[in-house]
């Protein structure tokens, strides 16, 4: 059951000792970030840094000629890792002999919001989330299928695992987040990601006006902290006729686009480079691990990345799926300070195992601290 951990960049470029720590973990693999959102990162073993601000979405390599002539494209990083600060690092952490997967963020990106506000998902109220770019719009599937392709297949690497493939609403880590003073549930949640942008709106297939007027009225409750629910509430509030209507456009729209992607960074790879999703097996969830349906996913990607956390496993639903050489990784995250349990990795990697997964994801070593390392290190040497 091989182990790959997450890793930027900035942890191991001036780093001299970065590959042979993590590869000391245990684990086989690195993802390693080359296109990535806004964030601000501890770094906490780094000779030279503590904290790593990288100020905006943005591609960690030099972007290519493919984007001349394009109003929308990615933006190279600043001096938090500038030049190309992902093949520096893939490099190092090969040499330590350390297989390396590029980890591609896609459908998150702030500045891309701000310099083209029309690209967002627009809300039943009339609000833009410039963090989300809407995926129904044609100019922003060519920028981001684009952007798979480019991001994905970088010197190195021999993989890739696509992040925000898929809708991005309302939940965003986004900086100073004041959001969360109600309690949407996953209804709420849902319904304040349904996007109003032009396109969407055309796409529907319903009238859109009275369709953004029923998700304000379906609301109304939860702003006063009254129910919760999922896709049933969705359904009652909505009406299934409506509701449907809605789901079949986002399914279609998402369904479509993760195609779109994968054929484009198959199109871009050496045969036998993996390409996995970040995913989640319910088909309305938004956010970096998209909602899909496992059964399609896994007949068009080589597998799928899932987060497991706090006893929540959503591996079963695609071990269903799975061929002989499907990739399920259970994605655990093991910084304690970000609720993780680094601790209990052993016993986290069995249960994940009982549903199906044959890989595992370790989030974050460059996050983590010495003491949650050695807990990995002693995990990881127990499994």
């Amino acid at each position: 059951m091989r182990a790959s951990a997450f890793v930027y960049p900035w942890d191991v470029n001036g780093d001299p000792e970065a590959p042979a720590r993590i590869a000391s973990l245990g684990v086989s693999q690195v993802t390693l970030a080359a296109a990535y959102h806004s964030t601000r990162a501890l770094t906490p073993r780094h000779p030279r840094h503590r904290i790593v601000t990288a100020e905006y979405a943005a591609v960690l390599y030099p972007p290519g000629d493919v984007w001349t002539g394009r109003d929308l494209r990615p933006h190279p990083a600043g001096g938090w890792a500038p030049g190309d600060a992902f093949g520096e690092a893939a490099s190092a952490l090969v040499a330590a002999g350390l297989e390396v997967h590029s980890w591609v963020v896609l459908a998150h990106n702030s500045r891309l919001g701000m310099e083209h506000p029309d690209t967002s998902v627009v809300n039943a109220y009339g609000d833009r989330y410039p963090w989300a770019p809407c995926i129904a719009q044609p100019r922003v599937r060519a920028y981001l299928t684009a952007l798979a392709a480019e991001a994905a297949v970088r010197p190195g690497a021999t993989g890739t695992e696509l992040e925000s493939l898929g809708w991005y609403g309302l939940a965003h880590l986004h900086a100073h987040d004041k959001t969360g003073g109600v309690r949407l549930g996953e209804a709420g949640q849902y319904l304040m990601s349904l996007c109003f942008c032009r396109a969407c709106r055309e796409g529907y297939g319903v009238d859109a006006g009275e369709l953004a007027e029923g998700v304000r009225a379906a609301l109304e409750p939860l702003w006063r902290g009254v129910g919760d629910g999922g896709w049933e509430y969705v359904e009652r509030a909505l009406g299934a006729e409506t509701a449907a209507a809605a789901r079949v456009w986002r399914e279609s729209v998402a369904r479509t686009l993760q195609e779109e992607a994968i054929t484009a960074v198959r199109g871009a790879a050496p045969e036998g480079f993996r390409v996995l999703l970040h995913a989640d097996p319910v088909w309305y969830h938004c956010g970096a691990n998209a909602g899909v349906d496992p059964a399609h996913i896994l007949s068009r990607a080589d597998g799928v990345v899932v987060p497991c956390v706090d006893g929540v496993h959503r591996l079963a639903a695609f071990a269903e799926h799975a061929g002989e050489r499907t990739v399920l990784a259970a994605n655990l995250t093991v910084v304690s300070g970000m609720g993780g349990n680094p601790a209990r990795l052993a016993s986290d990697a069995a249960h994940a195992r009982g549903e199906g997964a044959n890989e595992l994801r370790l989030y974050h070593a460059g996050l983590a601290s010495d003491a949650d390392l050695a807990a990995v290190r002693e995990g990881l040497a127990g499994w």
